[in-house]
């Protein structure tokens, strides 16, 4: 189901989004498409008299609040994009959070303070999970690029909501994507990236079986990489992965699948700004 196929007035529409936007040193967003895209959804509940919490996250603090991963920059881009006040929380849980929620009027938008600054969203804790439904009648998963993971905000909270259902962002990526599985345009390519390799084993085990290409590129290349044999430095690898790298490689070679890996890298001494650079081969 969609926000489409629930009554949502007078409700109080809870909004896992994706606002994981990059900032510049003077902590303003350099690029908003992430929130421009999940507009439709939060105007949806806006025109349909919904009292709206929105919340995401940005950037990896730990568990722990750091201020330069603070969602206020994004509370005033939306404050501008929507046209309207946008009430910003000091956090994401709390009675402070459950008093500002409870003083909305339909057609209200609060956006929470980022989830990561608590510890219990990443191990999807069930004590943070609950505190977060105490906000919502209805929970909408917006958050295409984050619904992989195992988190409280997309997992944990919907055993606690009595009604979960998708926004129009998550509707049309994942339509786009059954139709390009299902009936894909040769060849089909898929090109993979980010940190981790752990994070990604069933997509890459899924799509492994119906492409003719895989480009791995980010982070994730290292651990591939080392576990052909060769150096990567202190470069980000997945030690417990090295295993089902090989694995996955070699399964796709063997069924004609090419299978490519960065052919060279940018390296530095350190990841300060304006660390010396240089571009190495990888083999």
């Amino acid at each position: 189901m969609t926000i489409e196929d629930v009554d949502v007035k007078g409700k109080r529409v809870f909004i896992r989004a994706d606002f994981n936007v990059p900032l510049n040193g003077n902590q303003n967003i350099t690029d908003d498409t992430r929130i421009r895209y999940t507009l439709p959804t939060i105007n949806h509940a806006i025109d349909e008299g919904a009292k709206v919490i929105l919340c995401s996250h940005l950037g990896r603090p730990k568990g722990k609040r750091v201020e330069q991963f603070s969602l206020a920059p994004v509370a005033k881009r939306l404050k501008r994009l929507l046209d309207k006040e946008v009430i910003f929380a000091n956090d994401c849980i709390g009675k402070e959070v459950e008093d500002i929620v409870s003083k909305m009027k339909p057609g209200d938008v609060v956006l929470l303070e980022n989830l990561r600054f608590h510890p219990g969203e990443e191990s999807n804790e069930e004590a943070f999970s609950k505190a977060l439904s105490k906000l919502a009648d209805i929970y909408v998963n917006d958050a295409f690029g984050a619904a992989h993971r195992s988190h409280a905000s997309i997992a944990g909270i919907t055993k606690f909501v009595p009604v979960s259902v998708a926004g129009f962002l998550m509707k049309k990526e994942i339509d786009y994507l059954e139709g390009a599985v299902a009936n894909p345009v040769r060849p089909f390519v898929a090109v993979l990236g980010g940190a981790k390799v752990s994070g990604k084993i069933g997509v890459i085990e899924n799509l492994g079986e119906k492409v003719d290409k895989v480009i791995i590129g980010g982070g994730m290349a290292f651990t591939f990489i080392k576990a052909m044999g060769y150096e990567v430095g202190d470069s980000m690898v997945e030690e417990g992965m090295l295993e089902f790298a090989n694995k996955i490689r070699k399964k796709a070679q063997d069924r004609g699948v090419k299978f490519y890996i960065p052919v060279d890298c940018v390296v530095a001494r350190s990841m300060e700004p304006g660390a010396e650079t240089m571009i190495v081969t990888m083999q």
